[in-house]
């Protein structure tokens, strides 16, 4: 049976609105360009704060160079409104998760582990900040499986406490408006997910395009 998140998320935020409150969300960001759009999205519903755990991403100057970013964007669109926690960066958390799955694809089980890695510490960080909700930017990804980050982020939730807001964030045009909101901003967008495998693999992917 397929599920639509993006109706779930509608209707729990249409519970919101019809009740008047705007709950505390912890939002996992993975960079600027992804959550530019879903912070516009969500602003209006939920006091937002970032968390931008992402010990995937390697070198630190790339990390630090995406973290940046996010801090000038938030600055320039909400003022700094919203709040960004940055957890300090530790590159062996990401390496320990996804030992043995070094030669997985782009999508496959090295990817789930990393959802679940980074999902299950803003879980616990959100539980810890009292933050009634949870959910993460990623899903506003073509590449990356709502469904999966849905069933991981529940199940973190549960466990912490914390609801996991049901979202598909690529739908409704939600990554077409992530690139206009990327051009309009400047911001730096890239083409691989941060971790050195999947630099890797765009890379290859440059090379066959340069060659055809």
């Amino acid at each position: 049976m397929s599920i639509n998140l993006s109706q779930m998320c509608d209707r729990v935020i249409g519970s919101l609105a019809k009740d008047g409150v705007r709950p505390r969300l912890l939002l996992h960001s993975c960079c600027a360009p992804c959550s530019s759009y879903v912070t516009e999205y969500l602003s209006p519903y939920f006091d937002l704060t970032l968390f931008f755990y992402n010990p995937n991403i390697f070198p630190f100057e790339e990390f630090q160079k995406r973290y940046s970013e996010l801090v000038r964007y938030v600055n320039e669109r909400f003022n700094g409104e919203i709040k960004i926690i940055c957890p300090e960066w530790d590159h062996r958390e990401f390496l320990s998760f996804a030992d043995g799955l070094y030669d997985e694809p782009e999508g496959g089980e090295r990817c789930l582990k990393c959802y679940a890695l980074r999902l299950e510490a803003t879980a616990r960080a959100a539980a810890a900040g009292k933050f009634p909700f949870y959910c993460t930017t990623l899903s506003v990804s073509p590449h990356k499986n709502a469904v999966a980050l849905y069933e991981i982020g529940t199940e973190f939730g549960e466990k912490s406490g914390v609801t996991y807001l049901p979202s598909d964030f690529k739908k409704k045009d939600g990554y077409k408006r992530s690139i206009e909101l990327s051009r309009e901003y400047g911001l730096y967008r890239q083409d691989f997910c941060g971790c050195p495998f999947s630099e890797i693999e765009a890379k290859k992917k440059r090379e066959r395009r340069s060659t055809e």
